[in-house]
């Protein structure tokens, strides 16, 4: 895996990923930035965010599940010192779909938090990080 993160001016970045993709990346005003892009730190989050989902939404369809929409919602807490790592996150997940199984979206969680969610693994070396879902009918 490879990215290439190049400067454009004050706290502004370009974040190019080895896939061919990019994001702008931002600082405060408060550090240089302009508000143009998310920070490195709400990227990292978001990267957890979508591996995890990702996850849960595979898990889900490879059990025949009838899922319509799964939303994770974050919330992270960062230590005051630096560096400033996460301190504990907790992920809720919105599942949606026709008479879903709570056995299996609890299966699908806790297999992406335990096992397959590398970003969560990593992020759990420094973070306290939380899980728990609520099912919607469709």
């Amino acid at each position: 895996m490879q990215a290439r993160i190049k400067w454009v001016q004050d706290a502004t970045f370009i974040g190019e990923s080895g896939s061919g993709h990019a994001v702008v990346m931002d600082g405060p005003p408060d550090h240089g930035g302009r508000n143009l892009g998310v920070r490195p730190m709400e990227m990292l989050l978001l990267g957890m965010g979508g591996c995890t989902a990702f996850d849960v939404m595979h898990i889900l369809k490879k059990s025949r599940q009838p899922v319509t929409d799964c939303v994770a919602e974050l919330e992270a807490e960062r230590t005051d010192e630096d560096p400033k790592v996460f301190r504990a996150i907790h992920v809720h997940f919105i599942v949606t779909g026709k008479a879903l199984d709570d056995k299996r979206v609890a299966r699908a969680v806790s297999l992406s938090a335990e096992k397959y969610c590398s970003a969560s693994i990593m992020l759990g070396k420094t973070a306290t990080i939380t899980h728990d879902y609520e099912i919607r009918e469709a």
